[in-house]
């Protein structure tokens, strides 16, 4: 995708523009409404409300156009309202918006599924399932896994996050915002260490695979683990790609054991990392594998895919939900697939990520506070420290985020310490829109 194709994805114009001060007026009044009728517990990064979206921007309710660098959080990685995705959407809802798939079938849900079973890593007999979030899609591979293996315990890794249900909470590493006050949590829950390349020291990926599985074994006993749940490359944990020989040898624990290998590719799947999904960088195989987030372009639909003989374990009527599957989700989500192998959106995945590391190796010689440069295609961190030291910069990290923002640019921080800068762009953002935001980002450590 170059910038000459950006027309037909979207009629805004790809550009910064600032008119009011940030946030404007209108986005101020609806900040005081918001105040007056929506919970303080949910929380937000820029206060300021959009009226459209598309390719690499977010327009506000002021006339303001931001750069967007954040997807919604790897949501519309297809961009926002893309011709595929609305034109099925709205195809969709003038049919029939809803009959649970579980009372009257429809065919978007076997399409869907269809498509993540030609998709997912693994060329064996796959079934799907649908369901509603990532945090619901991990929480129901949990499940299938148990279902299956007639086991309890669930391993899980430093560093990681899978949602803020009951389960996935205690699944979640990271106590705030996500766990603190909500405990008790679900137990047989056990948390192992993570390949961090930046804080392992010499370490290698199967030498830190090797503490884990020493110490899944003496603590759990491999005969009594039910599933290993990862994320292949962590998210909101900081964006840490695991040394390479890592998750292989996870793997193979998993198989000599009879362990479900569940890859979490909520974050970082669906051409997020230059490949369709990010287990497949290393060539490990996911018995169960999670999905969601850009999956379907901006609405709601998650799904687990898997072994045919695992997925087929449970019991029927033991998965589903009301909403699971929705018909205008599917409809979203064959549009996103559409686009995604039509635009060969992991070839652009990859020139976005040629972009942000030759701008952010650049700040990284310029500003010795940037530690670390981590990611893979249109998933890519930087890790912010005090400089000549390992300590986390979470101070600076929210500084030059509020300093873009202010500037118009959509940022995103993460990290169990906080001290991450994460940047997650739509892979329809025109380069020179990329450049700009990577310019002011840079202008933000300047300043």
């Amino acid at each position: 995708m170059t910038d000459t194709l950006l027309p037909s994805v979207t009629d805004l114009p790809q550009e910064r523009r600032l008119v009011t001060e940030l946030p404007g007026p209108r986005s101020r009044a609806l900040m005081e409404r918001r105040a007056a009728a929506v919970s303080a517990g949910v929380g937000g990064t820029m206060p300021v409300f959009a009226e459209r979206a598309g390719g690499g921007v977010i327009v506000d309710v002021d006339g303001n156009s931001l750069i967007d660098l954040g997807s919604g959080i790897a949501v519309t990685t297809v961009g926002n309202a893309h011709p595929r995705v609305v034109e099925r959407v709205q195809r969709q809802v003038a049919d029939f918006t809803h009959t649970c798939f579980m009372v009257t079938p429809y065919s978007g849900y076997v399409e869907v599924c269809e498509a993540l079973n030609r998709l997912t890593p693994g060329d064996h007999v796959k079934r799907s399932a649908l369901f509603n979030s990532g945090a619901e899609a991990v929480e129901n591979a949990v499940k299938i896994a148990r279902a299956y293996t007639k086991r309890q315990a669930v391993v899980v890794f430093d560093h990681g996050y899978h949602g803020r249900t009951n389960l996935t909470m205690a699944l979640t590493a990271k106590n705030m915002p996500y766990k603190q006050s909500f405990g008790p949590f679900a137990p047989e829950v056990y948390r192992m260490p993570m390949s961090y390349p930046f804080r392992d020291g010499p370490h290698t990926g199967a030498e830190v695979a090797s503490w884990a599985t020493t110490k899944m074994e003496k603590e759990i006993g491999g005969a009594n683990i039910a599933a290993i749940v990862i994320e292949p490359i962590q998210g909101e944990g900081g964006f840490i790609v695991p040394a390479p020989g890592f998750l292989p040898a996870l793997k193979a624990y998993a198989e000599q054991h009879g362990i479900v290998f569940v890859a979490d590719e909520i974050q970082s799947g669906f051409c997020r990392t230059g490949q369709w999904f990010a287990s497949e960088h290393e060539g490990v195989v996911p018995d169960l594998i999670t999905t969601a987030k850009g999956i379907a372009g901006g609405l709601p639909l998650a799904g687990v895919t898997g072994r045919a003989e695992i997925m087929d374990a449970v019991h029927v009527g033991g998965l589903g939900g009301t909403y699971g599957g929705n018909p205008i989700a599917c409809a979203a989500a064959l549009g996103s697939v559409e686009a995604m192998e039509e635009e060969d959106l992991n070839t652009r995945a990859l020139a976005i990520e040629a972009i942000m590391r030759e701008r952010l190796e650049a700040l990284q010689a310029a500003h010795p506070e940037v530690g670390d440069i981590r990611g893979r295609g249109a998933m890519i961190a930087i890790e912010l420290v005090k400089p000549g030291t390992m300590d986390p910069d979470p101070e600076l990290a929210g500084r030059v985020s509020k300093a873009a923002h202010a500037q118009g640019v959509v940022t995103l921080t993460c990290g169990t310490y906080g001290n991450v800068l994460r940047f997650l762009p739509p892979l329809t953002i025109p380069d020179h829109l990329l450049r700009e935001g990577l310019d002011v980002v840079a202008a933000a450590f300047d300043a």
